[in-house]
């Protein structure tokens, strides 16, 4: 009997840590498709490439933009997800405007570099 009960509960142990580890590692669509952009856009521009920048900054912003419009899902705090996100798309769109008006590539890889910086914010502090 003693070794059923320690069995039981061994499996409600495993049980709960398996839906406190699933709450951490919540998954969000909108943010695995933004990243999938930034990561192709800003690790280039590490190496001063800033030419994939260039062809994607509106595919950046509407990834971001679609990312805010997304819920924020279970094991995210919504009261602070939202306002970064917020920034996350502005920061997007003066990324946008700027390759439009053909700024400097030393301006180029500031501006990644703070939208990227933004985006760790929401993946790392954004999390219950």
């Amino acid at each position: 009997m003693k070794k059923v009960q320690v069995s039981f509960l061994m499996f409600i142990f495993s049980l709960l840590t398996l839906t406190v580890y699933s709450q951490q590692t919540a998954e969000w669509k909108g943010m695995e498709d933004f990243h999938a952009v930034m990561s192709t856009t800003f690790h280039p521009s590490e190496e001063n490439n800033l030419q994939p920048l260039k062809e994607k900054a509106g595919v950046l912003l509407n990834k971001a933009k679609a990312w805010q419009k997304s819920a924020v899902p279970q094991g995210y705090n919504s009261s602070l997800t939202k306002p970064i996100l917020k920034r996350l798309v502005q920061q997007c769109k003066v990324i946008k405007e700027a390759v439009e008006k053909k700024k400097p590539d030393t301006e180029l890889k500031a501006m990644i570099a703070e939208a990227h910086e933004i985006f760790h914010e929401i993946k790392e502090k954004c999390q219950k």
